[in-house]
């Protein structure tokens, strides 16, 4: 019981400490006050996407909890030898791995890790330069597909559209995102490692993670739309609670519940005729540059949540909300972590990573908008 008590307590802390959780309630009530609540709140909810949000958050914990992110790491470190190839491989495992386990988990796995390994070789002035590009690898990759972030599982549930024709919709922010990556770790210097790669990890037996293996791929059946979402919630939180119960804690109820707020939010706007009309006014024909700005101010998956009420030109919307996860540090919720994370190591220096930070990201949302407004 009071371990229960004591997990409990962790979760109101953390969602105590999410200003964005706060701002959707406020908003949700203020609506309320020019929409009277009634049955017609339920039609604005979308609870496909609140499923698959929990679903997913839920098996990617299990997946943590199993080992199964060392071994991945682990198996990548084995060739590295120089610290332009160490920091490739801490790069490009939060692009990739978060096209399937979002950008914030991504961030929450891989940067402590890159800390740790960088503090090993005696690398610590790659720090900030390795974690800025680590943070814009797991926004920009978890673009690509329809679980890689909030945002997206959102608009491709909103759209209906088929997966094959969202992967090609993102490809090109995301090819061309890789390859400015690339370039970038090209300005790191190449030098000899001063020790061995290491995770530091005890050998994981990788049974323990096929159970998770099994419930992520009935996610993925039902993002697909082949399974129903509320059957595979059901078997996600009865197989959660039979392999580990504790991983029911783990999952970011502030985002389910921001979701929600945002949805009867929105939902009112739209049922107030004059701000509906003014609003589809303004979005309509300027998706793309309303996505990258709002983005900016409230971060991008509300900016996502809310232009989509004013406009069905989802592709624009999605190049949007996705480019626009670059530039401030509240313009993805996810880079919040990296700064975190940074900022507890020692001498760790704000000013220098905020700076680096925000030109780095700002450079990459320059070149990327101007492709991606070149092609719409």
């Amino acid at each position: 019981m009071m371990r229960w008590n004591a997990l409990s307590r962790a979760v109101l802390i953390r969602l105590k400490q999410d200003p964005i959780l706060y701002a959707s309630l406020f908003l949700a009530v203020l609506s309320a006050f020019f929409v009277p609540v009634s049955k017609e709140y339920l039609s604005y909810i979308d609870f496909r996407v609140l499923s698959l949000l929990l679903s997913l958050m839920l098996v990617v914990a299990g997946f943590k909890r199993s080992g199964a992110f060392s071994i991945l790491t682990a198996a990548l470190l084995r060739a590295v030898h120089t610290s332009r190839a160490l920091a490739a491989v801490l790069v490009g495992v939060c692009f990739f791995s978060s096209m399937l386990i979002t950008n914030d988990v991504a961030l929450i796995t891989f940067v402590p890790l890159a800390v740790m390994l960088l503090t090993q070789a005696k690398l610590q002035r790659l720090f900030i330069p390795v974690v800025a590009l680590q943070t814009i690898a797991a926004n920009l990759g978890s673009s690509f597909t329809p679980l890689g972030n909030p945002q997206n599982l959102y608009l491709y549930s909103l759209t209906g559209m088929h997966a094959l024709a969202f992967l090609k919709v993102m490809a090109l922010p995301t090819i061309a995102a890789f390859a400015l990556l690339c370039v970038s770790l090209l300005f790191i210097r190449s030098d000899p490692l001063a020790v061995p790669a290491d995770t530091g990890q005890q050998h994981i037996r990788k049974r323990r993670i096929f159970p998770w293996v099994l419930l992520f791929f009935l996610c993925l059946l039902t993002v697909l739309r082949l399974l129903p979402y509320g059957l595979v919630m059901v078997i996600v939180i009865a197989g959660v609670i039979l392999l580990d119960h504790t991983i029911l804690w783990d999952a970011d109820y502030g985002l389910l519940l921001t979701f929600l707020f945002f949805f009867i939010f929105i939902g009112n706007l739209k049922n107030i005729p004059a701000v509906s009309a003014a609003l589809s006014a303004l979005v309509v024909g300027r998706e793309l540059p309303a996505g990258v700005l709002l983005s900016q101010i409230i971060s991008n998956v509300p900016a996502a949540m809310l232009l989509s009420g004013f406009s069905q030109n989802y592709v624009a919307l999605l190049y949007g909300v996705n480019l626009g996860g670059l530039g401030t540090l509240i313009a993805s919720m996810a880079s919040m972590i990296s700064y975190k994370v940074y900022s507890v190591t020692d001498h760790a220096q704000i000013g220098k990573y905020l700076a680096i930070f925000t030109g780095l990201n700002v450079a990459f949302l320059a070149l990327l908008y101007a492709v991606v407004a070149l092609f719409l």
